[in-house]
């Protein structure tokens, strides 16, 4: 891959790719597959210089003794920008991604210019109760899930993977309690929410993040004008598992690009 290329940062060695040409937009992908984006990274990268990063302990970017957690990772990822020379990026991540993505621009605003969030929450009772149930059995069943991940295609493509000890991780990481409302209510940049009609989030919270980053609160008039900076929308008949390969997000990510 001649686009592979390692930073030190933060002392993570961490693995990124570059795709295209462009404004730069740093691509995160979802917890334990850091392909989950399949060939919408390519529709992406059509006019941007998307930069997919493998976050810590993930694909090609060996774990360390640090925690998994997604202010971390998002210090990592402004350490990347910095790196780089970017100046600013836009920043775009789904699931964990969309989580530390979060959080790069809540503790970094001087390195993000926009931001879009593929099934991001607020708090972690904003996911339906079981699977709430499902991040609490993660940990225990590390072992087994590992094991089974190894033996997967995912797991002959990224071979040094420690899939057990990741998925150890995944679940102390999963089981914490958060609440970012109100670091989310003060967020500078420009963001889009996509969520998937059958999301593993409940419809309540995603409107309240919506209202949370100012939207949903008065018809935008006839010219518009009155409408919110930021963006929302619900892909059809998409779940959690499908979004971010959804061929309709690229053309929602590109229309938010491209608003003023």
């Amino acid at each position: 891959m001649s686009n592979a290329r390692f930073a030190d940062v933060n002392g993570q060695h961490i693995f990124y790719s570059v795709h295209g040409a462009g404004k730069p937009l740093i691509l995160l992908h979802g917890g334990v597959n850091p392909d989950c984006f399949g060939s919408n990274l390519d529709e992406l990268a059509k006019g941007r210089q998307v930069i997919a990063v493998h976050l810590q302990g993930h694909g090609r970017t060996p774990d360390t003794d640090r925690p998994l957690r997604c202010e971390t990772m998002g210090d990592d990822i402004a350490a990347l920008i910095g790196h780089l020379k970017l100046g600013k990026a836009d920043v775009m991540g789904y699931s964990l991604g969309s989580f530390v993505a979060l959080q790069t621009a809540i503790r970094h605003p001087d390195v993000v210019d926009r931001l879009v969030l593929l099934a991001a929450r607020m708090r972690q009772d904003d996911a339906y109760p079981e699977v709430v149930a499902a991040f609490h059995q993660l940990e225990a069943n590390a072992a087994m899930i590992g094991g089974s991940v190894k033996a997967s295609p995912l797991g002959q493509t990224y071979p040094d993977v420690d899939w057990t000890n990741l998925f150890r991780k995944l679940g102390e990481l999963t089981t914490r309690n958060f609440d970012w409302s109100a670091d989310i209510a003060k967020l500078k940049a420009r963001t889009l929410l996509i969520f998937a009609d059958a999301d593993y989030i409940r419809a309540e919270p995603m409107i309240e993040f919506w209202k949370t980053l100012g939207g949903g609160q008065r018809d935008a008039g006839i010219d518009g004008s009155l409408r919110p900076a930021n963006q929302f929308a619900i892909v059809p008949n998409a779940t959690h598992y499908t979004l971010a390969v959804d061929p309709m997000v690229p053309e929602i990510v590109g229309r938010f690009f491209g608003s003023k």
